[in-house]
């Protein structure tokens, strides 16, 4: 039997360490245990949340009015050959495996196309779900299909999704913009290819990460999204800030430049801070509340906006009953 918690400390399942208690909490690893969750979620008549590794979610200081279902971490992993000739492979994953657990596999096996997620936490659920990504790849190119639950289907069936499916854009995909989903499983494909090679490419984004991100905080990773230099926005944009165009060959603008650019990096509100190695990350310095955070993000949008006329969109989920889901 589901074991159903209240009162649970949230910050202790967030890598940003913030947040109040939820009212009610459980973890699930199965689909009959999800199941059951849902059913108590909907006898109860509160909302509830699906949590994975908790790395891009930010808990409100007066935490949460419903149930928080959280993913365990998982090993349920199996692999099979997807050509005949062995050049490529699909792993198939529970919702709840840690990203790097992919990536360990994938060096052990000789498994190329998954060096970039090296050093990302989360499991890959959450993943696919916000379209992880980095070095310019992202989990859209590696995801064959993805399981399901259809919380609106009255006997919550469960449906497959493929890659084109799953409407994978940056930092997006169909599961983030249409809520009634929770992803079970996931079909990864992957090329052999030259281990060493593979070991010197993870090794080589770990030392990227330790060097330009602020690993030594409590953080969520960026806070906000690029901003993609599209046609429509690319001539207007280059024109007016004429220091912009150093980064047309990236096809896209960092917000830590535009952070940079407003005199904001170090920026401290309570307990958090603007980090001083990447302006995209907010840092919890110890005892940083949610508020502390929410006053640091509305005054990056609002300086940038001003600034550049650019309205910056967050990476990370807030998490409050008004974004939960609540009718199945």
């Amino acid at each position: 039997m589901l074991n159903i918690q209240k009162g649970v400390l949230l910050s202790n399942y967030s890598t940003f360490k913030i947040g109040g208690t939820a009212e009610y909490f459980t973890t699930v690893k199965h689909l009959n245990e999800i199941k059951e969750a849902l059913q108590f979620a909907k006898q109860k008549e509160i909302p509830f949340f699906v949590l994975g590794g908790g790395s891009n979610v930010l808990f409100l200081d007066n935490g949460y009015s419903g149930l928080i279902i959280k993913f365990q971490s998982a090993d349920e992993i199996t692999i099979k050959p997807d050509t005949a000739d062995g050049s490529s492979f699909k792993i198939n994953a529970n919702a709840g495996v840690p990203l790097n657990k992919l990536v360990n596999i994938s060096l052990k096996k000789g498994f190329t196309g998954f060096e970039w997620a090296a050093g990302i936490p989360g499991q890959v659920g959450g993943a696919i779900y916000g379209n992880a990504g980095a070095f310019g790849a992202s989990m859209a190119d590696v995801v064959a299909s993805v399981k399901a639950l259809n919380i609106k289907s009255s006997t919550l069936d469960s449906q497959n999704f493929s890659n084109k499916d799953c409407q994978f854009s940056y930092r997006s995909s169909f599961f983030k913009e249409n809520k009634n989903y929770i992803i079970l499983e996931a079909e990864i494909k992957l090329k052999k290819g030259d281990q060493e090679l593979i070991k010197d490419k993870i090794k080589e984004n770990l030392i990227y990460r330790k060097e330009r991100q602020p690993l030594e905080y409590p953080s969520v990773g960026s806070v906000f999204k690029n901003i993609p230099l599209t046609a429509a926005n690319n001539q207007k944009l280059l024109l007016k800030f004429p220091d912009l165009q150093q980064f047309q060959e990236k096809g896209f603008i960092p917000v830590a430049y535009l952070i940079d650019e407003c005199g904001l990096k170090g920026k401290k509100i309570g307990g958090a801070q603007v980090s001083e190695k990447h302006s995209n990350f907010i840092v919890n310095l110890g005892g940083a509340r949610a508020e502390d955070v929410i006053i640091l993000i509305s005054l990056i949008k609002q300086k940038i906006r001003n600034k550049f006329g650019i309205e910056l969109e967050e990476e990370i989920i807030l998490v409050s009953d008004d974004t939960s889901l609540k009718n199945f």
